[in-house]
């Protein structure tokens, strides 16, 4: 089966864009330049704000992000993925205007805990406060027999200060602050009966890491990474 060419529909924030190409070369089993799988990305920061539309304070990012999709569709690229969690509010209506497949972060999670991890039932979800009111990423843990804890208004408050200091390149002046604040969100919901945390924004893993979090911590951007690898045609390395 020859290769399929990803695409990459960035730039919201590119931060997590980097991250996300940058995971895709890391779980790649390769020895050379060649083994690699050609990525193509389109990174755009200009995509209107996912939180401020979904929650209805701002402009639509569907025809942008349709028109990234095309252009890396008409540069190559066989599917997409988006490394955006709030973008996937947004999926059914890119997909009703898109010819190539796009992956769903939600199910690539989803698909994880069920069929790797049955054990766990009770996550914590930590996310923009778009994807929490979205609650598409919710309903889809729950479809796979998963309970999804989200943060009180303070902590929610706080985690979405965290997101934007990070978009701000606020993590490189205050890393200690800004880990802080998700360590402590973190705790919150493993205080409150979560068995693994959710990032289920792409900002959050640039600062909180695994050995932050207590119990079992699934970054969505390796996750997503990990199945762009596999749709792409090969099997990623051994984790």
């Amino acid at each position: 089966m020859s290769e399929k060419v990803i695409g990459i529909l960035g730039g919201m924030g590119p931060e997590a864009t980097v991250e996300c190409f940058s995971k895709i070369v890391e779980n790649t089993p390769a020895d050379r330049d060649q083994d690699h799988l050609r990525v193509i990305i389109d990174s755009n920061p200009k995509v209107p704000d996912r939180t401020m539309a979904i929650i209805g304070d701002g402009e639509s990012p569907v025809p942008m992000l349709v028109d990234g999709c095309n252009v890396l569709q008409n540069a190559g690229a066989d599917f997409i993925i988006i490394p955006c969690v709030s973008a996937h509010f947004f999926l059914d209506q890119i997909k009703n205007n898109v010819n190539i497949p796009i992956l769903s972060i939600f199910d690539v999670v989803a698909d994880t805990l069920e069929n790797e991890y049955p054990g766990i039932k009770i996550v914590g979800l930590m996310a923009t406060t778009g994807t929490i009111k979205g609650e598409l990423f919710q309903d889809r843990l729950k479809e796979s027999g998963i309970e999804t804890v989200v943060c009180d208004e303070k902590n929610q408050q706080n985690v979405m200060t965290a997101i934007y200091d990070i978009k701000k390149g606020k993590l490189k002046e205050s890393p200690y602050e800004v880990k802080k604040i998700l360590v402590n969100a973190a705790e919150s919901l493993v205080n409150r009966g979560c068995q693994a945390i959710i990032a289920g924004c792409t900002e959050i893993p640039l600062a909180l890491k695994a050995e932050d979090v207590k119990v079992p911590y699934f970054d969505v951007l390796t996750l997503l990474a990990r199945a762009a690898i596999r749709y792409a045609g090969m099997e990623p390395k051994s984790v």
